[in-house]
């Protein structure tokens, strides 16, 4: 019997270079119509996938989401496209996602279903695109990594008899990177609840958005890094997942580091290998263990 790794590297050889003639390079709507719970149809109100391909000698068949933060309120720049060039000079696709902000009128679950459909709409149409459906991961920044760190521990394996092809597919990342992510979602804060969760929030709802409450022993691998200095996220944020991820026997990395402030980004902004932060080598050297890389 073939294993389902070789199954899948079996076919992403025989898509090959018909697949990477058909890549998309302008941003994916992640629905065709309207995203569920749209609040109209403004540029605002369509979540969107902008794929970043990496050159094809060095593609290695994996590929990321990229989620920006900015507090659920914007999608910070440095956080998106840069992510999206580090990773293809690892050799790996990436697709940064324009998830609703609280900023719009989106609360719970708005974002959460956008992160979730963007990882089924690249696997539905990983082989088309030249990408192995079980190497999707997704990296998260700030509030990026909340978003990031509540699908690694909400998603599903997919609805088979649904209409939308897409949504038979799962949601679930096969590894995930938290960059300076937010978790302590559980310990009070009213504002913050309100910001989130809106007016009517329910207890369900907090808890439904407090990944370390809800870590399963199916949530992937996951890379964690946080600086010490950082004052906007806690190191504590860092501390709890990984705890919580050790009680239910999930593999980590942890990485801390002393110095840098809140929303550091990759260090450099020429994406010079030389002047980005040290976070960059350790995740390069992680992600070729997990066979991300060639």
């Amino acid at each position: 019997m073939i294993s389902p790794r070789i199954f899948s590297l079996l076919c992403l050889f025989m898509v090959g270079s018909a697949g990477a003639a058909e890549r998309p390079t302008a941003p994916l709507r992640l629905w065709a119509g309207q995203a569920p719970d749209a609040l109209g149809d403004a540029d605002k109100d369509i979540p969107t996938l902008t794929p970043y391909w990496p050159a094809p000698e060095l593609a290695s068949g994996a590929a990321f989401i990229v989620c920006p933060g900015g507090g659920y309120r914007n999608l910070a720049p440095h956080e998106g496209e840069p992510f999206a060039k580090w990773l293809n000079a690892q050799g790996i696709a990436a697709l940064v996602l324009k998830y609703r902000l609280t900023t719009d009128g989106y609360h719970v679950p708005a974002a959460l279903l956008d992160a979730a459909r963007a990882m089924r709409l690249v696997r539905s149409n990983a082989p088309e695109w030249g990408i192995d459906p079980h190497r999707i991961g997704m990296i998260g920044s700030s509030a990026g990594g909340h978003l990031t760190a509540t699908l690694i521990t909400q998603f599903d394996a997919g609805k088979a008899d649904d209409a939308d092809p897409i949504e038979r597919v799962s949601s679930r990342p096969d590894v995930a990177v938290l960059c300076y992510g937010f978790i302590l979602f559980d310990v009070p804060d009213a504002e913050r609840e309100e910001r989130f969760l809106g007016p009517n929030g329910t207890p369900e709802q907090k808890k439904q958005m407090s990944p370390r409450l809800n870590v399963r022993t199916d949530t992937p691998t996951t890379f964690i890094w946080q600086t010490v200095e950082d004052d906007k996220v806690i190191v504590d944020n860092a501390f709890a997942f990984a705890e919580a991820l050790r009680e239910k026997g999930v593999p980590f990395d942890l990485h801390l580091y002393q110095k840098g402030k809140h929303g550091i980004g990759l260090g450099d902004k020429n994406l010079d290998p030389a002047k980005m932060h040290p976070w960059t080598r350790d995740c390069a050297f992680w992600l070729k263990e997990q066979g991300f890389t060639k």
